[in-house]
């Protein structure tokens, strides 16, 4: 889980606070201590934690806080507002230019993942009615410009290349034209990376830079490299001047330093966030939502705005329909479960709802990361539609054949069919009390616990 880390250790801290039910200097100060090892360990820039803590205790040994009826919570509100200041306060956005084609020009070293990357970003921008249109300036990678096509034709969005022998300059330029000519209102530029930071990069970069004026500079980087993940931004931004940064990889990031340096150290914000390896596993970075799941209180627009994208009201509303009609069968059920799972995984979903952060560390062995619904669907996807729609089907033979093509058992197919009749037993109940049911937490507003 993002952050899994840092995130456990921090509520840790602030909730010993907790139990007492009037603070001192030294509760904040032990509290204090802690935050600052969990900070360090998670790879943040020293002089950023020193600041980082030197702020919030000077807050909270503050007469407000002392004196307050719930000082604990005055405490983890503060430690809230410092970790949002300290990545960036509000949501940093491309800048569009008024007379298109806006420019991005994405640069990086390799291996940062700048060339998926930059088809993300296209698509993101497509799904919001941009024409994107991506540029292959990489000549040097063995085959980074088949990588980039190969994107490109997964995302529906256009590559325009000239091989690897011209330079990439004159790709650039090429590029652009080519926008111009075909309505393209927006360029990305994939440039090169170098396994290290060099002068002949950077020369690169530049003469790139003066040759199309891009309206974006936009560094990617990996995560997972904590502090050099910094150090790397540095150099950048002093050579080209950056805008802004994307953070690939961050889903397989426990630890976190990189997002709560990059902009206290460079000044540059994180404009977008990689959180997977599907194309459409890039969003953007609201740093008051980060602060909000790395305390444990969740991030609740995220989660409406992954279900808003993923769930089909169409669908949603003709499922209601059977509920309510007791007509819910196994079709149904695939149908809802593809819908869940296009959410992401149910661990990262959790993150996202306030209390529910380390649900995992609470549930032991509960597996959260979607191999039972993968099981599930496969002893679905082995019915037949006749037996799907009609479960009362399923005899004996059938479930064999069914447990042989799923790679599973028959226990497995007969718990399944027992937890669809129990499912539709407790829909039935709920059905009949629909306002108890929005009392039962916070799943009621999605689909499938309705």
């Amino acid at each position: 889980m993002i952050f899994e880390g840092l995130s456990d250790k921090l509520q840790g801290a602030l909730s010993k606070l907790k139990s007492k039910g009037k603070l001192t200097e030294k509760d904040v100060k032990d509290a204090m201590r802690e935050v600052k090892l969990a900070l360090l360990e998670a790879d943040v820039n020293f002089k950023v934690v020193k600041d980082f803590i030197k702020k919030v205790q000077e807050r909270c040994v503050g007469q407000e806080v002392m004196t307050s009826l719930t000082p604990a919570q005055h405490v983890i509100k503060i430690v809230n507002e410092e970790l949002t200041s300290l990545m960036g306060d509000v949501q940093s956005k491309v800048t569009i230019s008024s007379k298109p084609p806006t420019i991005i020009m994405m640069v990086g070293l390799q291996g940062a993942g700048k060339t998926t990357t930059s088809g993300k970003l296209g698509n993101y921008f497509k799904k919001q009615g941009k024409r994107p249109l991506l540029v292959a300036c990489d000549v040097y990678r063995p085959a980074a410009i088949k990588q980039l096509q190969v994107v490109g034709e997964k995302l529906d969005i256009p590559v325009f290349n000239m091989g690897d022998k011209e330079s990439p300059v004159n790709i650039a330029k090429a590029g652009l034209s080519h926008a111009l000519k075909n309505n393209n209102d927006l360029v990305i530029i994939d440039t090169a990376g170098r396994l290290h930071i060099d002068e002949e990069l950077m020369d690169e970069l530049k003469s790139i830079k003066a040759e199309i004026k891009p309206h974006e500079i936009l560094l990617v980087v990996d995560s997972m490299t904590g502090q050099d993940a910094v150090n790397v931004s540095e150099s950048f931004d002093n050579a080209l001047g950056l805008d802004g940064v994307i953070l690939t990889k961050l889903d397989g990031d426990t630890r976190g330093g990189a997002a709560l340096s990059i902009r206290a150290v460079t000044q540059k914000p994180i404009k977008f966030i990689g959180m997977g390896e599907k194309l459409d596993d890039l969003e953007p970075f609201y740093p008051d939502r980060m602060a909000s799941r790395i305390l444990g209180m969740g991030d609740v627009l995220s989660l409406i705005e992954k279900a808003q994208d993923a769930i089909d009201l169409e669908k949603a509303k003709e499922l209601e329909n059977k509920i309510k009609k007791q007509d819910f069968d196994f079709e149904d059920f695939l149908t809802q479960m593809e819908q869940i799972e296009n959410m992401g995984p149910l661990d990262k979903i959790l993150g996202m709802m306030p209390g529910m952060g380390n649900l995992k560390n609470q549930l032991g062995d509960v597996d959260l990361n979607g191999k039972e619904m993968k099981r599930t669907k496969a002893i679905i996807q082995s019915m037949t539609l006749e037996e799907r729609r009609n479960p009362q089907l399923l005899n004996a033979s059938r479930k064999r054949r069914i447990a042989k093509g799923s790679g599973t058992s028959v226990q497995d197919v007969n718990r399944l069919i027992k937890q669809l009749t129990e499912m539709k037993k407790m829909m039935k109940l709920f059905m009949g009390n629909q306002k108890g049911m929005k009392k039962r937490g916070a799943f009621g507003g999605l689909p499938f616990f309705k």
